[in-house]
């Protein structure tokens, strides 16, 4: 993380301070700060031109169909080098896919990385839709589209319970007597420090009412789904074997669907021999 970007957070201290949290709690919230990558539209302000939601897809041409309508894609060579703390491949294409209605027993969408150099061919992004559900194709219709530009920036928590591996009862963030203050510190401050955008790499998992960690909840039900026999494991009971690797903020386009987020998670295992095929996905949504 860039001195620059650390410095941003004088803010954060300030209201902290303000608000009666002793000066190492606030420190100690702080060490925990990732660095990630917010994607917004090209029309916007913003850094280089790393991707874009929707657009042509394009796949390997032994890569069978997907079964989830493509979201984005980002072009992994172009992404500021540091950016995130993810062990990510430096070239190649990843390509998100998401269903807004995940059928409850599964992933709700996947990830596949493209590489470098490899020969693709065009497919049509209504492949997914073989019940030729119209209702489906209309929020599908709604997945937005363009260029999508990059901006470094940092994030911290956003929930303030855990529940600990064998444990039932939820439990406050061990060693942050104060989490509760600080997430409303972040809550209140982010938008002048790391406004979010529509599309996330990285950092910590944001959805539109969260207490639990989304991605402590993307791992158990990953394990629920590996127990029922609607993914293949194996899948780690920790949940800090798991990380983020991105979220959509898809309420935001969406009609009918506000408050809607996809996370994207993956065991740090899996990522880091860029096992793309491992990664579960999530859709929470409130309506």
């Amino acid at each position: 993380m860039t001195s620059d970007t650390w410095d941003r957070f004088g803010l954060f201290r300030a209201e902290a301070e303000a608000r009666g949290v002793p000066a190492e709690d606030v420190e100690r919230w702080l060490a925990t700060a990732r660095p990630c990558l917010t994607l917004t539209p090209a029309d916007e302000e913003g850094g280089p031109v790393v991707g874009r939601f929707g657009g042509p897809l394009l796949l390997p041409a032994d890569a069978p169909d997907p079964v989830h309508p493509h979201v984005a894609s980002v072009d992994l060579a172009a992404l500021p080098a540091g950016a995130t703390d993810l062990p990510l491949p430096p070239d190649g294409h990843l390509l998100f896919f998401a269903a807004l209605e995940p059928d409850g027993v599964g992933p709700a969408g996947g990830v596949v990385h493209v590489a470098a150099g490899t020969a693709v061919t065009p497919r049509d992004p209504h492949a997914w839709n073989t019940a030729h559900a119209a209702d489906d194709d209309k929020v599908f219709a709604d997945y937005p589209q363009g260029p999508l530009r990059a901006k470094a920036d940092v994030s911290l928590p956003y929930h303030q319970f855990v529940v600990p591996p064998g444990e039932r009862e939820a439990l406050y963030l061990p060693e942050h007597p104060r989490c509760s203050d600080l997430v409303e510190v972040w809550e209140d401050t982010q938008d002048r420090i790391a406004p979010s955008g529509p599309l996330q790499i990285g950092g910590y998992a944001d959805e539109e009412a969260v207490e639990f960690d989304p991605v402590d909840i993307a791992a158990s039900t990953a394990a629920e789904a590996v127990e029922a026999g609607h993914w293949d494991g194996p899948v780690s009971a920790d949940a800090a074997d798991w990380v983020l690797l991105a979220d959509w903020y898809a309420g935001r386009h969406v009609r009918n669907r506000e408050g809607s987020t996809v996370h994207w998670v993956i065991q740090r295992e899996d990522l880091a021999a860029h096992r793309f095929e491992r990664v579960f996905t999530t859709v929470f949504w409130n309506p």
